[in-house]
C-alpha cells in the first residue's frame, strides 16, 4: 500500500480496539486511590456537559470533517453534528463544544463503577454502535479485557534511574536511544555511514513504514505526598477511527491499525505496539516525570528533552522548547523552524510535558508546540 491508501484505511471501523482506559483507571485507583471513585469523574463530567472553548490545534483540524477524501469519508452524521453550530456551520477555534452524551456515560460509570462499561448497559450500547458502523468488536471482547499491572523496566542514566513501562510501549526505544547517545562510539558509527560525495537508498540506512498520529496526549504529575505519575493516553489518529458512538458519545479509537494491517490475524488479548513512553527518572535528590505525544516522534522528542536537561544543564523550559531534528520512517530529515537554513520546514506536532522536584523546589513545563500550560497549587 502507498501512503495515501494507507492513510485512507485509518478511517475504518475495523481498526477499533477495546477502550482500555477505564480498566486502567480502576487498577490505579484500587492500588493508590484516596478519593472516592465517583469524585474522580466530576470535573470531566462538568466540562463535557457545560462545554469548553475549542483550543487552537483542535480548531485547526475540525475543517477536515468536511473533507471528502478517503480518510474522512467514513465520518458518521452523528460525528459531524458534534462539531456543527445551530446553523449547520462547523465550529472553529474559540467556539464552545459540548459532549453531553459523553457526560451521561461518564456519570453512569462514576455512579455504577467500571463494570457497567465492560459488562453492563454501556457495553451493550457501545458494541451495538460499533457493529452498526461495521466494526468487529464483541461483548466478549469488552468483558474479557483486563488491565496489565507490571513492574516498570528501568535503566541507569548516570546518577538517575529511569523507569518506564515494558513493551509493547515505546519506553524501551527511548531507553535504547539514551543508552546509545551515552556511548562515545555512536558518533563514529554514524559518521561511517555517511559519504561526502554520494547518498544511498533507504535500505542502506534502514527503512520502516510509519504514519503521523496526533490523537495522543500526555500528563506528568507530582503529588503532595511525593507520588510521581506519568500518563500517556491516545485514540491513535486525529479523531481516532472517525466513528462516534451515538448512544455513549465516545469517539472511538483506531488503535488496531498499529498492528500494521494484520488486525484479522491477531491473538486474543494481544496489545498493539505503541510509541508512548511515559517515564519517571529518580536520583538521590531529584525526581523528573516526563513523557510526550506525537506518534513515532515521542521517543526522540522525549530523549532530546532528557538529554538537554540532564546532560547539558538546560532548564525544563529550554530543554523542551529546543528545536527538534527528526528523521522519520521514510528516512526524511525534518527540521523545526528555528533550525531553518534553506531546508524545507515541517510543522511538528510532538509535545513533551514534564515536572521535576529538586529538593524543595518544583518546576514544570508544558510544550508550547500545542500551546500547553503547566498548572499547580
Amino acid at each position: 500500500l502507498n501512503i495515501v491508501e494507507t492513510r485512507g484505511l485509518l478511517s475504518n471501523s475495523r481498526w477499533i480496539g477495546v477502550p482500555g482506559e477505564i480498566r486502567g483507571y480502576e487498577a490505579a485507583h484500587r492500588l493508590y486511590g484516596k478519593l472516592p471513585w465517583a469524585d474522580l469523574f466530576q470535573p470531566t463530567i462538568k466540562l463535557a456537559r457545560e462545554g469548553f472553548p475549542i483550543p487552537y490545534y483542535q480548531g485547526h483540524y475540525i475543517p477536515r470533517i468536511n473533507n471528502t477524501s478517503i480518510r474522512f469519508i467514513s465520518l458518521s452524521l452523528s460525528f459531524r453534528e458534534l462539531y456543527l453550530d445551530k446553523n449547520g456551520n462547523l465550529l472553529k477555534t474559540g467556539d464552545t463544544v459540548k459532549f453531553e452524551k459523553l457526560a451521561d456515560t461518564l456519570e453512569t460509570i462514576a455512579n455504577e463503577g467500571p463494570d457497567v462499561f465492560y459488562n453492563g448497559t454501556i457495553a451493550k450500547n457501545l458494541i451495538s454502535d460499533i457493529q452498526d458502523a461495521g466494526g468487529t468488536l464483541t461483548l466478549e471482547d469488552l468483558a474479557s479485557y483486563q488491565a496489565n499491572v507490571t513492574d516498570a523496566w528501568n535503566i541507569s542514566l548516570g546518577e538517575y534511574r529511569m523507569y518506564f513501562p515494558p513493551p509493547p510501549l515505546g519506553g524501551a526505544i527511548l531507553s535504547f536511544i539514551l543508552n546509545i547517545m551515552k556511548e562515545d562510539s555512536f558518533a563514529d558509527n554514524i559518521r561511517s555511514l555517511i559519504s561526502s560525495d554520494k547518498t544511498h537508498d533507504r535500505q542502506y540506512y534502514g527503512d520502516t513504514p510509519c504514519l503521523d498520529s496526533i490523537g495522543t496526549t500526555h500528563v506528568s504529575v507530582l503529588a503532595e505526598d511525593g507520588s510521581a505519575v506519568s500518563v500517556t493516553s491516545t485514540i491513535n489518529d486525529e479523531f481516532g477511527s472517525k466513528v462516534l458512538s451515538p448512544s455513549t458519545g465516545i469517539i472511538l479509537n483506531n488503535q488496531l491499525f498499529d498492528f500494521c494491517n494484520r488486525a484479522n490475524r491477531t491473538s486474543h488479548g494481544e496489545r498493539p505496539p505503541s510509541n508512548m513512553a511515559p517515564s519517571v527518572l529518580k536520583s538521590p535528590s531529584k525526581t523528573l516525570v516526563i513523557g510526550g505525544s506525537g506518534a513515532e516522534m515521542i521517543p526522540p522528542a522525549v530523549a532530546s528533552a532528557v538529554m538537554n536537561h540532564l546532560w547539558f544543564g538546560k532548564s525544563l523550559k529550554e530543554a523542551i522548547d529546543t528545536p527538534v531534528l527528526f528523521v522519520n520512517c521514510q528516512s526524511e530529515v525534518k527540521l523545526e523552524s528555528k533550525l531553518e537554513k534553506g531546508h524545507k520546514i515541517t510543522q511538528f506536532y510532538n509535545t513533551v510535558n514534564a515536572v521535576e522536584k529538586a529538593g524543595s523546589c518544583i518546576s514544570a513545563w508544558s510544550d508550547k508546540r500545542k500551546k500547553g500550560e503547566p498548572a499547580g497549587y
